[in-house]
């Protein structure tokens, strides 16, 4: 009868342990979907440039050549999901940026602009047109990007009506559809405002100047 008693509370101290180890799991990088390359390192596959400017890759490295354009990914849209994209400055002029949530395959620059959000990149001295943020819409949380020359990770989570951008590990846009942001100003070229779609194609910004160079696109499903 002791022995009994004995075996089962171990059966049960068991079963305890087994859930919180699972539990844990659950919630560990291992357990995360694993992250896609969009872009391979070697060409623009899968990509395709709209309007003015190109991008060009060279050693592994994508870089922008001109502006105003945009490459996008055409392969897929994009929903609940991580977008990480690696970057760096090369000068403090250097301008671009990460379209997502664009509603439909997208024939000129300014329909993404105007449909979906611009998560800006460009170390500019307003808080609502710095790296991290949707342009004009959101007001930054925070400033972590590096100098010039150095590299930026910049990871864009696309959860339903949810956009939260983290630069640099730091959190620097936590939005949600409805939340109030600035009008547009009368004839301004700043974003229409308006809803956006929970999900959409991607892309990235061309624009006079100097370059921004990019050594990683990928993106990682969210875990249900």
């Amino acid at each position: 009868m002791h022995r009994s008693r004995h075996n089962s509370r171990k059966s049960q101290i068991y079963r305890i342990a087994l859930c919180l180890f699972v539990a844990a799991f659950a919630n560990s990088p291992a357990a995360q979907q694993s992250s896609r390359a969009l872009f391979n390192g070697k060409d623009l596959d899968r990509w395709q440039q709209v309007g003015p400017g190109s991008f060009v890759v060279k050693d592994g490295l994508m870089k922008t050549e001109g502006g105003m354009g945009m490459l996008w990914y055409t392969r897929e849209t994009i929903a609940r999901a991580t977008i990480r994209v690696v970057f760096k400055l090369t000068a403090q002029e250097a301008d671009s940026g990460v379209f997502i949530r664009i509603p439909e395959k997208p024939t000129e620059p300014w329909m993404p602009i105007n449909r979906g959000y611009e998560v800006e990149i460009g170390d500019w001295p307003d808080d609502y047109s710095c790296t991290g943020v949707l342009y004009t819409f959101t007001k930054a949380l925070a400033r972590p990007i590096k100098p010039v020359g150095e590299w930026n990770t910049m990871d864009i989570t696309v959860d339903e009506q949810r956009t939260i951008v983290y630069l640099n590990g730091v959190k620097v846009t936590d939005f949600a559809e409805g939340q109030p942001v600035p009008a547009k100003p009368p004839g301004s070229h700043d974003p229409d405002r308006g809803p956006r779609p929970d999900s959409g194609f991607i892309g990235l910004q061309s624009h006079p100047g100097s370059e921004v160079y990019f050594k990683e696109v990928s993106v990682r499903a969210l875990s249900q």
